[in-house]
C-alpha cells in the first residue's frame, strides 16, 4: 500500500486481537461471509481489513451487537490451504494501519469500510532511555531461536529491526499479555517514540525490563 490519503472499500474482519503492521497471524475460516471475502481477497490478490472488537463475538451470532475499533490493519493473505471446501486456513501479514471514515453490514453479516491508509511509522532510533525495551526484546528473539523457532515460525516478519521505535514497540505489543483495549489503543498511538515510551510503563510494571 502507498501514503497516500486515498479513501479505499475494504471488507473488514473484526477479531478479539490485534494485528499490527509486520505482525503475523494465523485464522481458521469457516463462516460464509468470511469463506467468501476470503476467496475473493486470494483472486484478486487484494488485502481485507483487521479491527479489534469491542463488543460482541467473533462468530455470529442472532440479533448480536457488534462495535469494533475505528483504527485497524490491513490484512495481506501470505498463506491460503482450502482445507475443506467450508474450511480455509490462511496465514495473514500486518500492512498499514487505517481509519475508518464510515462502515456498513452488508445482507450476509459482513462488514465493509471506507478506510483512509495511515502514514507508515517514521524510522526512529531508540534513545538510550528505551534501550531495555529492545535488549530485552533481543533477549526473547534469542530464547525464541534456542528454542528451535526458525526465522519463518516466528510471530513477525523478517528483517527484525531492533534499533527502531515503531518495530520494537510493535512486537511488544504483540507479545505481551495486554487487554484488547490495551491494544487497541497502542495501534492508534501515531509516534512510535511515544508507542514505544508507554510499552515500556508496561514492561516495568510486570518487572520484565528488570530480567
Amino acid at each position: 500500500m502507498t501514503n497516500s490519503t486515498e479513501f479505499l472499500i475494504l471488507p473488514l474482519f473484526p477479531l478479539g486481537t490485534t494485528l499490527y503492521p509486520e505482525g503475523i497471524i494465523h485464522l481458521k475460516i469457516f463462516e460464509v461471509r468470511y469463506l467468501d471475502m476470503i476467496k475473493s481477497c486470494v483472486q484478486e490478490k487484494t488485502p481485507f481489513g483487521i479491527v479489534t472488537l469491542d463488543q460482541g463475538g467473533e462468530v455470529r451470532t442472532p440479533n448480536e451487537q457488534i462495535t469494533f475499533s475505528q483504527v485497524g490493519t490491513f490484512a495481506h493473505i501470505t498463506h491460503f490451504d482450502a482445507v475443506q471446501p467450508n474450511l480455509f486456513v490462511i496465514q495473514c501479514t500486518g500492512g498499514q494501519r487505517f481509519t475508518i471514515r464510515g462502515s456498513e453490514r452488508k445482507k450476509n453479516g459482513l462488514w465493509v469500510a471506507d478506510v483512509e491508509e495511515i502514514v507508515s511509522d517514521p524510522v526512529m532510533p531508540i534513545p538510550q532511555e528505551l534501550q531495555v525495551t529492545a535488549d530485552t526484546l533481543k533477549k526473547v528473539i534469542d530464547s525464541m531461536v534456542i528454542q528451535g523457532v526458525s526465522i519463518d515460525q516466528m510471530p513477525f516478519t523478517a528483517p527484525h529491526l531492533q534499533d527502531d521505535c515503531g518495530w520494537v514497540a510493535n512486537r511488544w505489543c504483540e507479545l505481551l499479555p495486554l487487554s484488547a483495549g490495551q491494544k487497541e489503543h497502542l495501534l492508534g498511538v501515531s509516534n512510535p517514540r511515544l508507542r514505544l515510551d508507554l510499552v515500556l510503563d508496561v514492561l516495568d510494571e510486570m518487572g520484565i525490563s528488570k530480567v
